[in-house]
C-alpha cells in the first residue's frame, strides 16, 4: 500500500484557436482528439477537458462533435472523467451549452466576466445561471472555472441559490494576461478563503503558457490538482512546451513522487470529485 495521495491530472487537449502550421499536435479533428486522449490517459490523465472545432478549425459548437469524441474517450479510456467546454471563444451564447444534453461526466463554467489581453471573456449572470440549471438538469457536475477573485464568490452565490450542488468543484486559472497572475501567494490566498466560502469544495489550479507546469507543483504541493495540455500553453502566447498532450501529462505524473503524490487511478479520481461510477 502507497501513502502517496493520488492527484487528478486534467489535460485540456485542443483549446478553441485554430491549428496554426507550426503547431501539427495539436488534435483538431474528432479522430486526433481521441486519439490524443488516449495518449494523454495512458501517461496518467485521468480528466479531459473537450472543445470540438468546425471545418475550418475554428472553435466549434455541434453537439454530434461532442457526442463523438465523448464516445470515443468512452471507448478507449474506461473510467476516465469526460468534461465539455462550455466557454464562450468563437460561439454565440445561445450554443454554449447546446451539448450538455450528451451527459457529460463534467462541463465548465465560468462565473463571471473577466478581461483577457485582447477581448472581454462575457459570462453575464443570466447566461451563468441557464448554463448552471442545464448542468443540474442533466446530472453534470460543473467546474467552476474562476478567473479572478470575484468569481470564487459568484460561486458560492450559485450553491446559496440551489443552482450548483455543494460540495462544488473550482478550477483556478492563473497567468492569462488581465485576469488572475500565477503567484503563488494568489493562490495560498484564494486557498485560505476557499474554506470559507465554499465549504468541502475541491479543487484544481491551471497555470497558461510558461506557467503551466510550476503552478501544476504549487497545486501537487498544496494537496490539490492539476491541468496541463496544449490548449493552456498554445492557446494565448504560442509556446510550445511539449509535442504532444501525453508529454505534458507524463511530465506531471513523473514529479509527483516528489510532492508525496501520484496519479489518481479513473475510480479514484471520480471518487475525489464526487462523481457516479463509469
Amino acid at each position: 500500500m502507497t501513502m502517496e495521495k493520488p492527484a487528478v491530472i486534467a489535460v485540456a487537449i485542443t483549446g478553441s484557436v485554430p491549428r496554426k502550421k507550426d503547431n501539427p499536435a495539436v488534435p483538431v479533428t474528432v479522430a486526433e482528439q481521441i486519439e490524443s486522449t488516449h495518449e494523454a490517459f495512458e501517461a496518467g490523465a485521468t480528466l479531459v477537458h473537450i472543445h470540438v472545432r468546425n471545418d475550418d478549425e475554428s472553435s466549434g459548437s455541434d453537439p454530434a462533435k461532442f457526442a463523438a469524441v465523448q464516445e470515443g474517450v468512452r471507448r478507449h479510456c474506461p473510467g476516465m472523467i469526460v468534461q465539455f467546454s462550455t466557454g464562450g471563444r468563437g460561439r454565440e451564447p445561445a450554443a454554449r451549452g447546446t451539448m450538455l444534453s450528451h451527459r457529460p461526466d463534467m462541463a465548465s463554467l465560468a462565473t463571471g466576466s473577466v478581461n483577457f489581453a485582447t477581448m472581454i471573456y462575457e459570462n453575464p449572470p443570466q447566461l451563468i445561471d441557464a448554463l448552471a440549471q442545464s448542468m443540474l438538469d442533466f446530472d453534470i457536475k460543473p467546474e467552476c472555472e474562476l478567473f479572478d477573485l470575484a468569481m470564487l464568490y459568484n460561486a458560492a452565490d450559485l450553491v446559496k441559490r440551489g443552482l450548483l450542488k455543494p460540495p462544488p468543484h473550482v478550477q483556478f486559472v492563473m497567468g492569462i494576461k488581465g485576469a488572475m497572475p500565477a503567484r503563488r501567494s494568489v493562490l495560498e490566498f484564494l486557498l485560505s478563503e476557499l474554506p470559507q466560502v465554499l465549504p468541502g469544495a475541491t479543487w484544481t489550479a491551471a497555470g497558461i503558457a510558461r506557467t503551466q507546469f510550476e503552478v501544476a507543483q504549487w497545486a501537487l504541493e498544496l494537496g490539490g490538482h492539476c491541468r496541463t495540455g496544449l490548449e493552456d500553453n498554445i492557446r494565448f502566447d504560442e509556446t510550445r512546451l511539449a509535442a504532444s498532450n501525453a508529454e505534458l501529462v507524463k511530465k506531471i505524473a513523473d514529479v509527483c513522487g516528489k510532492y508525496g503524490r501520484r496519479p489518481a487511478t479513473p475510480a479514484e479520481a471520480r471518487q475525489l470529485l464526487g462523481l457516479r461510477p463509469a
